[in-house]
């Protein structure tokens, strides 16, 4: 038995095109959110550097978000009301559930974008779209049933993303308390400068620190190994290779788009879950990645240290970042980036010994947590995405 059908878009669901208001209108903080094409609803989203305080177009809440050009077929939920631009478009089931149409619309994303189209750019027109066909399961129960199963597949994913969040929030405030604010715990377990610990000026960090503490550079207490031009490293087509981690994997992780690169690559650019890594061209972020094993594209620091362990290295240069950001910003010309003469001339407190080996011993695990929860999301979506067409296509049948 045939347990699939096709249907025409327009006949399952109703498409909202966006339309970009006047740049005169846009904001940093005020007015609605913006989002306009690959510029922030692929990479970026849901973090929101736009805003408009004139509105074109609207997505509620709920709504399904789909770039319609450069690319085309990226998918997402709007968090909130938004404002969307001419590279969005929004999607309503017509019977109400949207996340039943989503999964349905990534099962047939590959076929939309065949019919994409243009002289610079890709792009599919709203006629495209309406014409398009789904293909579904026959009955209203099955769609049901398999957006359960695979929506509480992202649910969990997400669920595990908000513990991460506060798992790392949580190791910051600790790492702040004892060596930002200096109130770790003294001989006595007290909180060192609350309770009177010795501090002094020092003149070039233009602050007090605790008595004894040394001043050094971020170049002296890790190791920054930059990667290498990928591309020159192409991996036959018999040879096994790795995927190549790039500024946008580090945002998103590993997708079908990204790039292939040959095993021969040196070791000290092969990355694995829990290492340390800084983007330092164009987008800056410190992160601890957990997409698994990988190699190194230029443009992006592996951070390691044979001389400290990995929570003292990785909270003094994400410390930093901040100041980083604003040297960038104040450079650029095309985009901002990071020397390694800026690093060099960075300037932090390094503790005693014995208080790098006893926070570590309290933060370490917390580190560790968040690489073994991301490990299982990365098993939870390839589960999601190994029923997504099995689900859709009959394969699997649900009861």
């Amino acid at each position: 038995m045939n347990r699939e059908t096709l249907v025409k878009f327009r006949d399952f669901a109703t498409l909202n095109p966006g339309q970009s208001p006047k740049s005169e209108f846009y904001s940093n903080s005020e007015g609605l959110p913006f989002l306009q094409g690959n510029r922030t609803f692929g990479l970026l989203y849901p973090k929101i550097d736009t805003y408009t305080t004139k509105t074109t177009k609207i997505a509620e809440k709920g709504e399904i978000l789909m770039s319609v050009r450069a690319p085309v077929g990226d998918l997402n939920f709007a968090k909130e009301k938004v404002c969307i631009g001419r590279g969005i478009a929004g999607i309503n089931a017509k019977d109400g559930n949207n996340k039943f149409l989503f999964y349905c619309l990534k099962y047939n994303i590959k076929n939309l974008i065949k019919q994409s189209g243009g002289t610079t750019y890709n792009s599919v027109n709203k006629d495209i779209i309406n014409d398009f066909d789904l293909i579904m399961p026959r009955t209203t129960l099955e769609r049901k049933v398999v957006a359960k199963i695979l929506s509480d597949l992202d649910s969990k994913i997400e669920l595990n993303n908000k513990i991460n969040s506060e798992l790392e929030a949580m190791a910051k405030l600790i790492y702040d308390y004892w060596f930002v604010q200096f109130d770790f715990p003294d001989e006595n377990g007290k909180p060192f400068k609350s309770s009177g610990g010795k501090m002094v000026y020092n003149e070039e960090l233009k602050r007090e620190i605790p008595e004894g503490w040394e001043i050094a550079s971020l170049l002296e207490i890790a190791d920054f190994t930059n990667g290498i031009a990928c591309q020159k490293y192409r991996p036959n087509s018999e040879e096994e290779a790795y995927r190549v981690i790039k500024i946008r994997e580090m945002g998103d992780g590993f997708t079908d788009k990204s790039e292939l690169v040959s095993r021969s690559i040196p070791d000290k650019v092969i990355v694995n879950d829990g290492d340390i890594l800084f983007s330092w061209s164009a987008t800056l972020d410190v992160k601890i990645w957990t997409g698994g094993i990988g190699g190194l594209n230029q443009h992006i620091f592996r951070v390691t240290s044979e001389d400290y362990p990995r929570t003292f290295y990785y909270f003094e240069v994400l410390r930093y970042l901040e100041y980083f950001k604003m040297v960038a910003d104040l450079r650029k010309t095309t985009m901002g980036h990071i020397t390694r003469d800026h690093l060099k001339q960075s300037r932090i407190s390094i503790p005693p010994s014995f208080l790098i080996e006893r926070i570590h011993e309290k933060i370490d695990p917390i580190l560790n947590k968040i690489v073994k929860s991301s490990q299982e999301n990365l098993k939870l979506a390839e589960l999601r995405d190994w029923l997504l067409p099995m689900l859709m296509n009959g394969q699997v049948s649900v009861n």
